[in-house]
């Protein structure tokens, strides 16, 4: 609220300074730089607060009307700190990240249909506003690069961690996409235990700490990273992505399938593809570097 009020004061004064140079030809921001800030601090302090929360709007992709939203980089701690997941799952390790765009839902089937022109989701009858499923990692990559041709943009996966990152609230303690308590799990997420068997459109839930949707339960979520048990010891402490030999890609978040467990923001799941690489529980969502 603090930084909202600051920006709104921020834009207004921008105007009034700017009407008031505009006779000498310069705006509020070069004014400022002409006295190094110095004699207009509060005004310095507005303008970059509004020029900081101008960039973490959230924008709509044209083609699809897929919303992002900023996600702000920064160091967690990643893997399983609560110590009941299982062993892929560890060891917990620091990791730093760039900031990074990421949608605010699951890639749905609508969406899906706008660049493909088709539909290869099991469960269709569940509507446009679902979430896609039974799509390959390959079928993802296709989908996005079609996109990146019809956008000019640079979409693409995201990768584990900064998929965890975002799930668990900019890499907070939390255990479940917006809560750490069981007893909210339905508040958050479609699983198991409220899903009927199916999947349900997407933002129907609650949204975790920062505005991002169904993150944990619904359809998985492919990342970029190949899949191995013991990943996390080949981590790089910045921006880790694995791309050494495993069983296929990994896949995050859990699905209308699953128990409590299967839906942590820490559990790790991969197919391998000689076995199967489309499920009806297996979706995607996008992500895009500033």
């Amino acid at each position: 609220m603090k930084i909202l009020f600051r920006f709104i004061l921020g834009l207004m004064l921008i105007l009034i300074f700017n009407s008031a140079f505009a006779e000498r030809g310069v705006t509020v921001e070069e004014k400022i730089g002409d006295n190094g800030g110095s004699s207009l601090p509060h005004l310095q302090t507005a303008v970059n607060d509004a020029k900081e929360v101008k960039r973490v709007l959230t924008y709509t992709d044209t083609v699809t009307g897929m919303e992002f939203v900023l996600v702000k980089g920064g160091c967690y701690q990643m893997g399983d700190t609560f110590g009941d997941g299982y062993g892929n799952e560890r060891p917990v390790h620091e990791v730093c990240l760039d900031d990074f765009y990421i949608c605010k839902f699951k890639v749905t089937q609508g969406q899906w249909k706008a660049v493909r022109d088709n539909n290869p989701s099991y469960f269709k009858n569940c509507g446009d506003n679902c979430p896609v499923e039974n799509v390959s990692w390959d079928d993802a990559q296709e989908f996005i690069r079609i996109l990146n041709q019809r956008t000019g943009k640079a979409y693409r996966l995201l990768t584990e961690a900064e998929w965890e990152y975002a799930a668990r609230s900019g890499g907070k303690r939390e255990k479940w996409a917006g809560t750490s308590s069981e007893s909210e799990l339905g508040d958050y997420a479609w699983y198991s235990g409220n899903s009927g068997g199916q999947t349900h459109p997407v933002g129907q839930k609650k949204p975790n700490g920062i505005g991002i949707y169904d993150m944990s339960g619904n359809v998985w979520e492919w990342v970029q990273d190949m899949y191995s048990s013991d990943a996390y010891s080949f981590h790089s402490r910045n921006n880790p992505v694995y791309t050494g030999s495993g069983g296929g890609h990994a896949f995050r978040g859990g699905s209308w399938y699953y128990n409590p467990s299967g839906v942590r923001t820490t559990f790790r799941n991969h197919r391998t593809p000689v076995i199967i690489i489309r499920h009806h529980n297996i979706g995607f969502r996008l992500a895009r570097t500033p």
